[in-house]
């Protein structure tokens, strides 16, 4: 069962286990040993959802032991070094940096003349995304927009991520969604309509978060190459695993560099890349676009400040660890952990379309992201996803429709029927018990 906020309350044994550990109340005296320390950071590691164990949605991405020692090994070996100094004080960092432009141009079909930068994450590829943007059209509209400050807009689906509205925020501009048309899928007609003098792109998915359902990015790219409009293609969740999935023979719609029209795609190398977190790719279909996102200030004493994105300093762990995972994978372990992650999801949809009661929001198997929704009055979906986190389960929940959103990794294949078995129990005692849940906000 859950507390009344929706969170899984702590067994008695973890609650004490993370007590034994003094708490801080200042800054200490004295240091204390390692041995201690990593006492307490196991313990409290008890006090998490088992991952390992498939318990949760998202949050982390994990295939094999020996996967993982490969991406810790490598992050070691540069958890000191600065990102920041890449290209100057560390050419290490370049070399790598080359070889991952190159794997990552490849594998998102980019033209020769195409660039990218590494990020820290969706986020970042998103905010530099649209501030590329901000940057070009000021720089290449005509008339006021030229070097002025007026609201510009983006018009994007209401199911893109919500970080894109993180990055309007901080940059004064507007975020314009726009209702999606069937199979929840971005309405091309709609988002045109309300394409304006100021608008600076228009924005898509490859799968949206929500629904795991592709944009129709090749309607929206022919649009936008018509009018001569950025579209930039968020693939952050799926642009390391949607290309294999491709080649095992799932349906995955176009959606990459090679639909004309498409301009930027960002794609998060510590999701299905398997790479440390902390490491993203933004893609430009010409590097010559990567000028309008550098930064540069000499207004101060010490010189020349420039950076490629917006993080100055940055681990450069991550960058060593997306290097090592990426060579050491190569094309036939991506397309391994690709099929696990496929089975996990298909075998999950069809066991949770069998229970009573239950059914699966279609399409799906797009991308490994589904939801499920109730099909019967006397079963609450919000209820069984507090029945599942009461077995400890952490389930996602979907707003609209009231659904339970999953997504789904390698590491969830062994753990199908548990899952399923646990589903199917959850929704029997609801039915039977009447419970009634309430959505929780908070569900990311």
């Amino acid at each position: 069962m859950t507390d009344a906020n929706g969170s899984r309350p702590q067994t008695a044994a973890r609650g004490n286990a993370a007590d034994d550990i003094a708490r801080v109340t200042g800054f200490p005296a004295t240091g204390t040993a390692w041995s201690e320390l990593e006492h307490g950071l196991k313990t409290f590691k008890g006090l998490d959802y088992d991952w390992r164990g498939g318990r949760l949605p998202s949050y982390t991405y994990f295939y094999s032991d020996e996967l993982l020692r490969v991406q810790m090994d490598a992050y070691r070996l540069y958890s000191v070094e600065n990102g920041l100094g890449e290209g100057r004080a560390f050419p290490s960092l370049t070399r790598m940096l080359d070889d991952i432009n190159a794997m990552v141009l490849d594998l998102f079909h980019a033209p020769a003349c195409a660039g990218m930068t590494f990020t820290s994450g969706g986020t970042e590829s998103l905010f530099e995304a649209v501030r590329t943007a901000r940057n070009y059209f000021r720089a290449n509209k005509p008339g006021p927009a030229n070097g002025g400050r007026e609201r510009l807009n983006v018009i994007a689906p209401v199911t893109a991520h919500a970080g894109l509205n993180k990055a309007g925020e901080i940059m004064d501009i507007d975020i314009i969604r726009v209702p999606v048309g069937p199979e929840r899928r971005a309405d091309v007609k709609a988002m045109l309509e309300l394409v304006n003098d100021h608008t600076i792109m228009l924005f898509s998915s490859a799968p949206c978060y929500p629904y795991g359902v592709f944009d129709p990015i090749t309607d929206l790219g022919a649009a936008a190459a018509a009018r001569n409009l950025w579209l930039h293609v968020d693939a952050c969740w799926g642009g390391f695993i949607s290309p294999f999935a491709k080649e095992l023979g799932y349906a995955i719609p176009p959606w990459d560099l090679a639909v004309k029209g498409v301009t930027s795609l960002s794609a998060d190398i510590h999701k299905f890349g398997y790479g440390a977190k902390g490491a993203s790719a933004l893609v430009f279909r010409d590097s010559e676009l990567k000028t309008f996102e550098r930064f540069e200030f000499s207004g101060w004493p010490r010189g020349t400040y420039a950076t490629p994105s917006f993080m100055g300093s940055k681990p450069a762990g991550s960058l060593a660890a997306a290097w090592a995972v990426m060579r050491y994978l190569g094309r036939e372990g991506y397309l391994e952990t690709t099929k696990a992650a496929m089975d996990a999801t298909c075998q999950l949809i069809d066991g949770i379309n069998a229970i009573p009661g239950l059914r699966c929001l279609e399409p799906n198997r797009e991308a490994n992201l589904y939801g499920y929704v109730s099909q019967d009055p006397d079963i609450d979906i919000i209820a069984v996803a507090n029945e599942l986190q009461g077995k400890g389960w952490l389930p996602g929940q979907l707003r609209e429709p009231l659904a339970i959103q999953q997504g789904v990794n390698p590491v969830h294949l062994p753990v199908v029927p548990q899952y399923l078995a646990d589903v199917a129990a959850a929704a029997k005692a609801v039915r039977k018990s009447g419970e009634r849940g309430v959505f929780n906000p908070r569900t990311y």
